[in-house]
C-alpha cells in the first residue's frame, strides 16, 4: 500500500449573470476541450481561499471587479475527467468595470447566452452543470463516474 494520499484538484466557475443571460467564454489554443464554451474559471491555488480564486479568476479572464461578498456558491461539482476535481460554482451580477477578453490567446469568444440556450459546444460538465440548476435546487452533484 502506498503512503501517497489521492488528492482532488480544485476549481472555480463564475457565473456572470445578467438581464436572464450568463456568460460564456470559447476555448481556444489552450489543448484541452479547445473550440467549446466554458464560464470564467480557474484552479485554486495553494493556501488560496474559494471566494478568493473567484475574485481572481473575475479578474485576470473577464477584466472585471467582483466583491467576495458579491459572489454566492450555487454548487458544487465532483467532477471526473482525466482527473478528479471538486468543482465549485460561484454566481454574481454585480461587477465593476466591463467585460472584456483578457486572455485573447486562450479565449476566442466571450458572449452571453440564454441559460435555457447553452451552446451544443460547450464542455459537457458544464451543459450538465446548467441542466441541474434548471430542473432541480440540488447545490451538489456527481459528473463522469
Amino acid at each position: 500500500m502506498s503512503d501517497t494520499r489521492f488528492t482532488f484538484r480544485a476549481a472555480v466557475f463564475v457565473i456572470f449573470e445578467r438581464d436572464g443571460l450568463v456568460l460564456l467564454q470559447r476555448r481556444f489554443n489552450t489543448g484541452w476541450e479547445d473550440g467549446k464554451y466554458s464560464l470564467v474559471s480557474g484552479h485554486i491555488e495553494e493556501g488560496e481561499r474559494v471566494v478568493a480564486a473567484a475574485v481572481r479568476e473575475a479578474k485576470e479572464e473577464a477584466g472585471v471587479t467582483v466583491k467576495e461578498e458579491d459572489f454566492q456558491i450555487v454548487h458544487v461539482m465532483h467532477n471526473k475527467t482525466d482527473s478528479q476535481y471538486i468543482n465549485f460554482f460561484l454566481k454574481t451580477n454585480k461587477w465593476k468595470g466591463d467585460v472584456i477578453n483578457m486572455e485573447p490567446d486562450r479565449c476566442d469568444d466571450l458572449k452571453w447566452f440564454s441559460k435555457g440556450s447553452i451552446p451544443d459546444n460547450t464542455i459537457y460538465f458544464i451543459k450538465e452543470f446548467f441542466e441541474n440548476i434548471k430542473d432541480s435546487n440540488d447545490i451538489f452533484s456527481e459528473f463522469g463516474f
